[in-house]
């Protein structure tokens, strides 16, 4: 059993900005050396999230519509009163996405569906620099 880990980071645009990370989820598993195993990504921070979703404009703008409605903007959060940096929705929208994801692979290839695309999804107020920790375990 072998275990690599990498640090990538990325530059989102700010709330709502999804980011395509398959390709170079994809790379880090080839240059791995490891042909079976899991791949594991998680982002460092509480206002960004990573799952995965067919990455086509319909969907890159309805995800994010579907969690405003569950999370608004305008709703009393209590983690506006106690820090007032406007992004409580945020932190509600991505506890309820999540932090990270594992992907199996064989053969060198991740077991994606036809569609399905690994994304990072910025939930937070403002463009952010993200740190994703990507963790191979296999052989």
């Amino acid at each position: 059993m072998t275990i690599i880990s990498k640090s990538i980071q990325i530059r989102s645009k700010g709330e709502n900005d999804m980011l395509d990370l398959t390709e170079q989820i994809s790379e880090f598993i080839g240059s791995s050396g490891i042909s079976n195993g899991i791949v594991t990504i998680f982002v460092s921070g509480s206002t960004g999230s990573i799952t995965t979703i067919e990455f086509e404009p319909g969907l890159v703008k309805d995800f994010p519509e579907m969690l405003s409605r569950i999370a608004p903007k305008d709703l009393d959060y209590g983690h506006e009163q106690m820090w007032h940096d406007g992004n409580g929705h945020s932190h509600v929208k991505a506890s309820l996405v999540g932090p990270s994801l594992t992907v199996p692979f064989s053969n060198g290839e991740m077991l994606l569906g036809t569609w399905q695309q690994i994304v990072f999804l910025e939930l937070d107020t403002r463009a952010r620099t993200r740190n994703l920790v990507l963790h191979i375990i296999g052989e």
